[in-house]
């Protein structure tokens, strides 16, 4: 199982908070690191200094980073334009040397659209403009390079795009759909995803969700084992109980509560919960960290957890 590390900017954090998490992770052997992509805090905390941009500080990382894998967990469809989204990612790949992957999501938190004047419309057109976004963007990156791109959605409508800049990756970055929808979900993740990520369910809804994309993947005719299967579960490891307890402290959580909820406890009981993952299928688990400046946290997971699972 790859153990990604997958962090929670718009809860506080600078580009420098973010650098000093990427460049450990890296060194550790961690597979990538991924971050949200919102631009306002949730929960009862300050959110100080404000939220980065998602992929203005992913093209950072691109540069001052030079193996760890980066993207999003997810980029909400509302946020922007399937077009320009499409050359953004491509630049940030060419200026990773291609260790880009794209997240892409319909959008789900109201608050953060009203706040700074995003449209938010009903779930239905999210929907519809996500499927039209991940046809625009996968389309325009594997468009050979002597051909136009032309789309003509309810949406988004391109005309003869020249459907540049390429990628580094080709056709294209992998691109992840994630959620437990049942109906939706399942077919674009079959249609469009490289994988499907689930993300802080337990494991019965994990093996549920995992198996409605396995068959809508069938129906198509497309191998199920095509796609990689992966979770999301908040991390709270300790070599010991007082230092389990601490670190829950420090993100506002309870041991208890975060056991039942994510991976947490002694590294043997991080190992034993993303086990029963794996068993489901799960072959990448990121990890969200919430603490970015508790560095050892990395460090401890990384010596303790990573080789068991790797």
């Amino acid at each position: 199982m790859d153990l990604r590390i997958f962090t929670e900017p718009q809860q506080g954090a600078t580009y420098d908070d973010l650098l000093a998490v990427a460049l450990e992770a890296e060194r550790l052997g961690f597979d990538a690191f991924f971050r949200s992509d919102h631009y306002l805090k949730m929960g009862n905390v300050s959110g100080e200094p404000g939220s980065t941009d998602a992929w203005i500080t992913l093209a950072g990382l691109a540069r001052d980073t030079t193996t760890i894998r980066l993207g999003t967990l997810v980029t909400p469809a509302t946020f922007r334009l399937p077009g320009p989204l499409a050359i953004s990612v491509a630049n940030v790949d060419a200026m990773s040397g291609g260790r880009v992957e794209l997240g892409l999501g319909a959008g789900w938190y109201d608050a953060e659209h009203t706040a700074y004047g995003i449209g938010f419309p009903g779930v239905v057109e999210r929907f519809d403009k996500l499927e039209e976004q991940l046809a625009v963007v996968s389309g325009l990156w594997a468009t050979p390079d002597d051909e136009t791109f032309t789309f003509a959605g309810e949406h988004y409508q391109l005309t003869d795009s020249p459907a540049r800049p390429k990628p580094v990756q080709r056709p294209g970055p992998p691109i992840i759909v994630g959620g437990t929808g049942v109906k939706r979900t399942p077919e674009l993740a079959a249609r469009f995803a490289a994988e499907y990520n689930v993300g802080f369910k337990p494991l019965d809804e994990t093996a549920t969700a995992f198996d409605r994309v396995r068959a809508a993947s069938t129906a198509i005719g497309r191998d199920p084992g095509g796609i990689v299967h992966s979770v999301a579960q908040v991390v709270c490891c300790g070599a010991d109980e007082a230092e389990v307890e601490r670190r829950a402290a420090a993100i506002g959580r309870e041991p208890a509560e975060l056991r039942a909820n994510g991976a947490a406890g002694t590294p043997d009981e991080v190992v034993a919960r993303l086990r029963s993952y794996a068993d489901l299928g799960a072959t990448r688990a990121y990890l969200q960290v919430l603490d970015l400046a508790d560095l050892d946290h990395l460090r401890l997971i990384a010596r303790e957890v990573l080789p068991h699972l790797a």
